[in-house]
């Protein structure tokens, strides 16, 4: 049985997922549905990536997966499908398969198919189903159209770190907000740890400075309404508040900076 995702930024109001699903039974009566999210912004190309590059990674091998995040194609920015990590993805070359990866694909065509229409409004219909549906029936991926040498690329924001005589600071930036309003950070466990090497330090942000000078493990290592630092299952920097919407009430958004200051 094929398993076959979707992420994009539909929502469940509309008609848009119904189309595609029932295409996707339609031409593939076994197939396993999964739903990734469709509550990605419009448009936003870095917040699916985010949702999706941490999902991906957990599906077997062969799944095949169908990002539907402004796909409209053009000549600069072509529907492709890649084969990497032994799983496939299909979606438009705008950016997005840069911030997931993280590096270059080989294994890349540009898509070859004919639609059945004229109208080009609705591209995960007419061509991303019709590309999933050749690889679900065990189709050969080359035969998806022509080999296509990289991907464009998206530059995603990575930490500072500036260094004085006292102290060395980690300059990162909130990069998720969760349905619980916990701020994700594009900080890393193992960037934090490779510089406090077991010193003091406190994180600041906003009017908050010196509020947080440890790492939890929980948020139960806190008492409810309080806020802590802990690294998520992912292993990056989260600011949160147990049982309470870190997000609001600590004026977190996206794009907020977040410093750490370590002392030498």
């Amino acid at each position: 049985m094929a398993i076959i995702t979707l992420t994009t930024d539909w929502g469940t109001k509309d008609h848009y997922l119904a189309i595609v699903k029932g295409s996707l039974l339609s031409k593939i009566p076994d197939v396993q549905i999964i739903d990734i999210t469709h509550e990605v912004l419009p448009f936003d190309i870095y917040q699916a990536s985010f949702v999706f590059k941490n999902s991906y990674q957990h599906f077997p091998d062969g799944t095949i997966h169908i990002i539907g995040i402004n796909s409209d194609a053009s000549i600069d920015r072509p529907h492709i499908a890649i084969h990497y990590n032994n799983q496939y993805f299909i979606g438009a070359d705008n950016g997005v398969f840069s911030l997931i990866f993280g590096q270059q694909p080989i294994d890349i065509v540009e898509l070859e198919i004919i639609q059945d229409t004229d109208k080009y409004t609705f591209s995960t219909k007419d061509v991303f189903v019709k590309a999933a549906r050749h690889l679900a029936l065990g189709g050969d991926f080359v035969r998806l159209g022509n080999h296509r040498n990289q991907i464009n690329k998206l530059m995603s924001f990575e930490p500072i770190i500036e260094m004085d005589e006292q102290s060395v600071t980690i300059i990162g930036k909130v990069i998720y907000i969760d349905r619980y309003e916990n701020a994700t950070t594009n900080i890393s466990e193992a960037l934090f740890n490779e510089y406090a090497k077991n010193r003091a330090f406190d994180i600041t942000f906003n009017s908050f400075s010196g509020e947080l000078t440890s790492i939890s493990k929980s948020y139960l290592d806190v008492p409810p309404s309080e806020m802590c630092a802990l690294f998520d299952s992912n292993g990056m920097l989260e600011i949160s508040i147990n049982q309470g919407n870190a997000g609001s009430l600590l004026g977190l958004k996206v794009d907020s900076r977040i410093r750490i200051n370590i002392e030498k």
